[in-house]
């Protein structure tokens, strides 16, 4: 039998956040500024299985489950990783398999440690977290599984499960932390489940408390959260329910992740840090005023992130992660990025290349198969120079070269136009801008 005074528990899912057993609140002392203002971080890193979101895991596969959705069904989600990390322990404990399709990019952590859960992982060169508009995607693969008679996808982005764990947990377990004395709510922004749902409990309290919700730039650096074009891809992101929403960037939130870490003993992650900086720029120094941020897991998940953006974690003689091709490619496309002469903007592309030109696809094959620009041949970058035969002979004709991101098609660029190509560009933004703008994607 569970008893949450003694600890005690019949299996893991028992130790699930609720308001008899919610996650702790701290107080902020040394990283916030205020000389009113109350600030408490509630650490959700004290969920049985390490993050926020194993309340929405457990909350999707309970009510899939009490509805007759989900009976021996596999499971299929993309993930940024924590969501994936409940749904694979919740899993275990309830006799469900998980693949999750997931981008690269996410933190190799999480991606070990989703395969050491017992996960199916499959790796998708895509955004940090998943874009709608990129049919190669983790969304769009899931989506694809899920159409299989043994899979079944709840959808975090699109499930009413998502923020009413949030309203029936984190909300009331706020209220009641607090005795009722919060005014300000604070979270990050993924999926929009817990500023959504905890938001609509915490108004319903009290329509006067402030929810706030923070967002990291455009080609941010920080796991699990979503800037304002990402946003678009989950029902569950409603501004107008919102009382304010900040911007925040890579450098303060892992500047921020930092102190948290060392003046507050706090061992938070740089999402945390997001929200963190996101309330310290919103939330006013008044007397009487409670505000408490969500810190959405701790940082052990995030070596490799932390690395890149905190000086001095590297060690001195750290392997050298990349080869000398790469690093030269990362040159290449550095400095050749916006060059007018090598690249062209997926517009002026479009009204070009449509039926006019020769279009290269440098990607390899399984991500040309998955979606790609109508009538695009498919030359893998490093295979141009053995398949120079299947390129058109008259050097005059105009070709763009493709990829997802506009990444590798300059190195493309760089080498068709060495061949002699007069006319060859790269095209901004890739496969992703392209689809963004409604242009035509097909898949093999």
């Amino acid at each position: 039998m569970n008893d949450h005074s003694l600890r005690t528990y019949e299996s893991m899912l028992g130790m699930l956040s609720s308001v008899d057993n919610p996650t702790p609140m701290v107080r902020l002392n040394k990283v916030v500024d205020f000389e009113h203002t109350v600030v408490y971080a509630k650490l959700e890193w004290y969920n049985p299985f390490g993050s926020v979101k194993d309340r929405v895991a457990s909350n999707m596969i309970l009510r899939a489950r009490e509805t007759g959705d989900l009976t021996d069904h596999d499971l299929v989600e993309p993930t940024s990783g924590n969501t994936g990390l409940g749904l694979a322990m919740v899993g275990n404990a309830l006799g469900y398999d998980l693949t999750t399709p997931l981008s690269s990019a996410i933190p190799l952590e999480k991606r070990t440690m989703l395969r050491f859960f017992g996960a199916t992982v499959e790796e998708l060169e895509d955004d940090l977290c998943p874009a709608p508009w990129a049919p190669e995607g983790a969304i769009a693969r899931a989506s694809e599984i899920a159409e299989k008679p043994d899979f079944h996808m709840l959808n975090q982005y699109k499930n009413p499960s998502n923020p009413e764990a949030h309203y029936r947990t984190t909300g009331p377990e706020i209220w009641r932390q607090t005795g009722g004395s919060v005014t300000h709510f604070v979270a990050g922004m993924g999926t929009c489940g817990t500023i959504t749902g905890a938001g609509r409990f915490l108004k319903e309290q009290d329509p006067s408390i402030e929810v706030i919700g923070v967002h990291p730039s455009e080609g941010h650096d920080i796991p699990g959260v979503r800037s304002i074009r990402q946003l678009e891809q989950t029902e569950f992101f409603l501004p107008d329910e919102y009382d304010a929403m900040v911007e925040m960037g890579n450098q303060p939130a892992y500047d921020l992740t930092v102190r948290l870490n060392r003046e507050e003993s706090i061992p938070a992650g740089p999402s945390s840090g997001m929200a963190l900086a996101g309330a310290i720029a919103t939330v006013p120094d008044r007397p009487g005023l409670v505000a408490v941020v969500i810190f959405p897991d701790s940082a052990f998940k995030y070596a490799s992130s932390m690395v890149k953006h905190v000086e001095g974690l590297a060690p001195t003689a750290m392997p050298r992660s990349k080869s000398r091709r790469e690093e030269l490619f990362d040159v290449i496309i550095e400095h050749t990025r916006d060059n007018p002469h090598l690249t062209i903007d997926p517009e002026t592309a479009h009204e070009q290349w449509d039926g006019n030109g020769f279009v290269v696809d440098v990607r390899q094959p399984e991500d040309f198969e998955r979606g790609h620009i109508p009538g695009a041949v498919n030359i893998p970058l490093l295979d141009l120079p053995d398949n120079i035969d299947l390129l058109p002979t008259n050097l005059e004709t105009p070709v763009l070269a493709v990829c997802q991101r506009g990444n590798i098609s300059l190195p493309a660029v760089l080498y068709l136009s060495s061949v002699g190509f007069r006319e060859a560009r790269s095209l901004t933004g890739g496969t992703n801008a392209w689809s963004e703008l409604g242009f035509e994607i097909e898949s093999s």
